[in-house]
Parts: structure tokens; C-alpha cells; sequence
């Protein structure tokens, strides 16, 4: 080659002039042949506060060693992570979404001041995928992720189980339902290894989308953490990039409008959480590709629901990786007009070539992924709802619902934890319309994801029957008549701050409304009585969030 393969790192290692750089890199195994490899980043995600990062040390190793064996020098460093199940119903979820800000800014930091010309990034809970990808496409050096992979389902009593199983299980505890022993039981088996939460919840829809995207290896997405593959997958990963760094092929040369297009389809075919919408939005705004809200609305409206899996449907993400995986359900989308072939992928081959040797039509002795003519839902599962409690947009997970439309009276909690005290006493009733209000990006501040009160009332009977909303998240185990990320949040005026209780609210599905039932004139009235709360953080991450962070209609972005 002309030009030296570490084009980048090269100002660190190059010349007489550098030699304090070059003698740093040998205290950490350079040698004089190393000096013209490229430097390539592994961003390492593990940690032991979570299944779902526990099992990446060995992935990092494997990916080290692959980026070796591939002619290039891998330089690791840590990244932090947030255990959403664990801080979910508490404080600490706060913290969740900041942490994909704080991923994408160490990633940034690290890479760029070590002049990086690659990036391998290993990560495993939910915010470990949109954070790993945003910082990807701000350094827009070659880079891929790899998946931490999925749990194994927990089995209790012959039912499988996931992370959500406990979270249905107190409610229905409390409420009589379950006995002890089951209630035990399901606790202690649920997660049964490392791994993410196995259903298709955010860790699992971010980095099967991420194979849509193009970023990561096709097949690699719903592999179980602790089997061998996935390990091998880390290894190939590494030498696809050491390849795609010697072609230069940079993230935003395959994260355009097409490859996000896709993304959002197989988030929709797949049936995947509500925060891919917050997370691509952000995605997209990190890649500089003009998306919106409204065109997620415009890719569901067109998209069939093809897999059958939790929360609300049968089956989970391993499951789907034996019925032929996220490549299957991408040539189906693909031999049906709804997937751009003519999209990068990471290898350099577009997503047409890299599925030519799949089937375009299912397995007939599997039922995870309905044939293209018989889907679960005739359209996409994540509506985006609009109305005068959110003029710039809210989401709905609608699909796994008798019936999506509810019109009944407020009532309003000013953070979550009031509301989950109110379903665990038994003040909700059917028919009831729950407000979950100042828990937006900038009132929580952070955003929480509300899985302990949307559990907990599946596990009260009253999913069908109750409906929620909330400038907050969902997690993506949640399912029922729920509504999050309403824009513009209570806390800077949103007219979810002027809810009362017993006003009369419309969620339908059907026509995309989300309507507090009060004259135009009383509103305006509320409002000039209405006064922002007091920030309830003044220093520290969570007071930096809150004072940067957009709109959840716009990705919740804070650069």
C-alpha cells in the first residue's frame, strides 16, 4: 500500500519526534514491528454488576486476539454500563438513558485521543448499543459492535421464563394469584446464566437492528452469550474490521437513510421495543442523516410483524436464532420489497449479496417467523400517537391487544414511584387512565423506563384494561395500553403537566390519537396558573443531562 494502513495512529507512532509516544506503547507490548500496524480500539463493556455484561471478558479477549492474528494491535478500555433491571423502579433508572450519552462520549474520548484507526466495541444491557453507536459515528473510523449475546430462558415448572416473569410475578403475588412457592420459584430461575434479557426487549431489538444497520455480522445478533459461536463471532468480527480498516469503509459510509430504513423494518418485523425509536432518532442524528418521528410511523405502516415473540408474544431470542435468525427475517422483508439490498453492510458487501444464500421463505417446522403471507400483525407494532397531549409525538407498543382503544379517567402521579404505590394498594380500576408525569428527559431527569408499574399491573389482570401514559420510557419488556416518550414532557410545559385528576383521556390506536378530552379554553387557563417544578438535580451528570437534553421526539440527543 501507498499509504501506511494506521493513518491515523501513526501521528502517535511515527519519527524520532514521537519517540516518548513510541516508548509508552512499548510498556504495553509494542515492538519495532508493531509500529506500522493500525491501532484498533476494543471498547470493553464487561462488568459483574450484570448478566448481561458478565460473560464479555472472554468476547474482548477473543476479539483482541482476532485483531492480532488479522495484522492489527489492540489497545482495550473500559466502558460503563447501567443495569436496567436491577436500578428499574428506583432512583437509579435515572441513570439509564444518561448512560448512553456518557457510553458514546467515553468511547469518543478514548478513540480520539489515542488516535485510533478502529474501533471494536463488546457490549451487552440495553444502552450499551446506541451509546457504542453513536460514538461510532462521531469518530467515523471503520468500526463494528459485537453483541454480549442473550440469556438462556429460565424455566420454572415447565414455562419459560425471562427477567420480565419476575416483574409480572409481584403483581400477581400481591394480588393473590400466585402462591409462594411459585412466586419463589420464578424468582430464583429466571435467569439462568449470562447473558441479556431474552425476550425481544432493547438489548436484543438494538443489536438484531444493528444487523439491518449493517454494523454488525449477519446471524450474530440472538447467538446465547456462553455458547462457543459466540465467541467465534467476536473473532470473525475482528477481522472484518482489520479488513473494512485497510478498505477505509467508515461507519457513516454504511449508516445512511436506506440502512436506518432497515433497521426500523426489522425492528417492526421482529415485534422490538419501544426505545428503538428514541435510539435511532439519535442514531440518525449522530450519523447526520435527516429522520424523523414521522418517518417511523411511515416504515410501520408498511411492515408486517413476523416473529412471534415476548413480551406479548410466545417465543424468545434464541428461538429465533434456531429458526434462522435475524438473516432470515431480513431476506423475507428483502424478496418483499421492504429492505434497500443496495445497503453496506461492515464486510463491504451490500445486505443483497450478504443474504443471497438465505431461503426467502421460513422453515416450515419452526412457528417463531411466520411465513411473509401469514404474519402475526398485517402492520408494525410501534405507533407513533399525536394529539393534543403530544403535539410532537408519543409511542405506542399497540399489537398483543384485544382492543387498542381506551377512553377513561386520569389519574395523575407526578413521578413513578406514586403511581406504583397506587397499583400495589389497589386503588386502579379498570377503565382507569394512569398520567405518569415529570419523568421526561429533562424532569426526571433521565427519562426512566416504567417495566415495575406496567408489570405489575399485567400481573393484576388489568393490562387490557388500564391504560397508561408518561413522558417517560417503557422497557422493552413492557406490552399493553401504554403510551411513553410524550412530547413536549410536563416538565417544560408539555399539556401533560396540565392533567387533572378525573379529566377524561383517548388513547386509540386506530387513529393515532392521544387526547385529553378538556376545551381548548380551560387548558389555556391551567396553563397560566401552571409553574415549572424546581430541577430535582443541581449538580452532578444528572443536572448536565437535564440541562442539554432535546426533546424525546427528537432522540433525546445532548450534543
Amino acid at each position: 500500500m501507498s499509504e501506511p494502513l494506521n493513518r491515523r495512529s501513526r501521528t502517535i507512532t511515527a519519527g524520532v519526534q514521537r519517540s516518548p509516544n513510541r516508548a509508552m506503547l512499548r510498556a504495553v507490548g509494542f515492538t519495532d514491528t508493531d509500529f506500522d500496524k493500525p491501532i484498533v480500539g476494543v471498547a470493553n463493556a464487561h462488568s459483574t454488576m450484570n448478566p448481561c455484561n458478565a460473560g464479555i471478558q472472554p468476547l474482548a479477549d477473543r476479539a483482541a486476539a482476532g485483531i492480532r492474528a488479522a495484522g492489527g494491535m489492540p489497545q482495550v478500555f473500559g466502558i460503563p454500563t447501567v443495569t436496567d433491571g436491577i436500578s428499574m423502579g428506583t432512583e437509579g433508572m435515572k441513570f439509564s438513558l444518561v448512560s448512553r450519552e456518557v457510553i458514546a462520549d467515553g468511547i469518543e474520548t478514548a478513540a480520539s485521543s489515542q488516535c485510533m484507526d478502529g474501533l471494536l466495541v463488546v457490549g451487552g444491557c440495553d444502552k450499551n448499543m446506541p451509546g457504542a453507536m453513536i460514538g461510532m459515528l462521531r469518530l467515523n473510523v471503520p468500526a463494528v459492535f459485537v453483541y454480549a449475546g442473550t440469556i438462556k430462558p429460565g424455566n420454572w415448572k415447565g414455562v419459560p421464563l425471562t427477567i420480565v416473569s419476575s416483574f409480572e410475578a409481584v403483581g400477581a403475588f400481591q394480588a393473590g394469584k400466585m402462591s409462594q412457592e411459585d412466586f419463589d420459584g420464578i424468582e430464583r430461575n429466571a435467569c439462568p446464566s449470562v447473558g441479556a434479557c431474552g425476550g425481544m426487549y432493547t438489548a436484543n431489538t438494538m443489536s438484531s437492528a444493528f444487523e439491518a444497520l449493517g454494523m454488525s455480522l449477519l446471524g450474530s445478533s440472538q447467538m446465547a452469550s456462553p455458547d462457543p459461536e459466540k465467541a467465534d463471532s467476536a473473532a470473525e468480527s475482528a477481522r472484518v474490521l482489520v479488513d473494512a480498516i485497510r478498505r477505509d469503509l467508515k461507519p457513516r459510509d454504511i449508516v445512511t437513510r436506506k440502512a436506518i430504513e432497515n433497521a426500523i423494518a426489522l425492528v417492526m418485523a421482529t415485534g422490538g421495543s419501544t426505545n428503538a425509536v428514541l435510539h435511532f432518532l439519535a442514531i440518525a442524528h449522530a450519523a447526520q442523516v435527516p429522520f424523523t418521528i414521522e418517518d417511523i410511523e411511515a416504515i410501520r405502516l408498511r411492515t408486517p410483524v413476523l416473529c412471534d415473540l415476548k413480551p406479548s408474544g410466545k417465543y424468545v431470542a434464541v428461538d429465533l436464532h434456531r429458526a434462522g435468525g435475524v438473516p432470515q427475517v431480513l431476506k423475507m422483508l428483502l424478496a418483499n420489497g421492504l429492505l434497500h439490498g443496495d445497503a453496506l453492510t461492515i464486510t463491504g458487501r451490500t445486505m443483497a449479496e450478504a443474504l443471497e444464500d438465505v431461503p426467502a421463505t421460513p422453515r416450515a417446522d419452526q412457528d417463531v417467523i411466520r411465513p411473509f403471507d401469514k404474519p402475526l400483525y398485517a402492520q408494525g407494532h410501534l405507533a407513533v400517537l399525536k394529539g393534543n397531549l403530544a403535539p410532537e409525538g408519543a409511542v405506542a407498543k399497540i399489537t398483543g391487544l384485544k382492543n387498542p382503544v381506551i377512553t377513561g379517567p386520569a389519574r395523575v402521579f407526578d413521578s413513578e414511584d406514586e403511581c406504583m404505590a397506587a397499583i400495589m394498594a389497589d386503588r386502579i380500576r379498570p377503565g382507569d387512565v394512569l398520567v405518569i408525569r415529570y419523568e421526561g428527559p429533562k424532569g426526571g431527569p433521565g427519562m426512566r423506563e416504567m417495566l415495575a408499574p406496567t408489570a405489575a399491573l399485567i400481573g393484576k389482570g388489568l393490562g387490557e384494561s388500564v391504560g397508561l401514559i408518561t413522558d417517560g420510557r417503557f422497557s422493552g419488556g413492557t406490552w399493553g395500553m401504554v403510551v411513553g416518550h410524550v412530547a413536549p414532557e410536563a416538565f417544560v410545559g408539555g399539556n401533560i403537566a396540565l392533567v387533572q385528576e378525573g379529566d377524561s383521556i383517548t388513547i386509540d390506536a386506530h387513529k393515532l390519537l392521544l387526547q385529553l378530552n378538556v376545551a381548548d379554553e380551560e387548558l389555556a387557563r391551567r396553563r397560566e396558573g401552571w409553574q415549572p417544578p424546581s430541577p430535582r438535580y443541581t449538580r452532578g451528570v444528572l443536572a448536565k443531562f437535564a440541562k442539554l437534553v432535546s426533546s424525546a421526539s427528537k432522540g433525546a440527543v445532548t450534543d
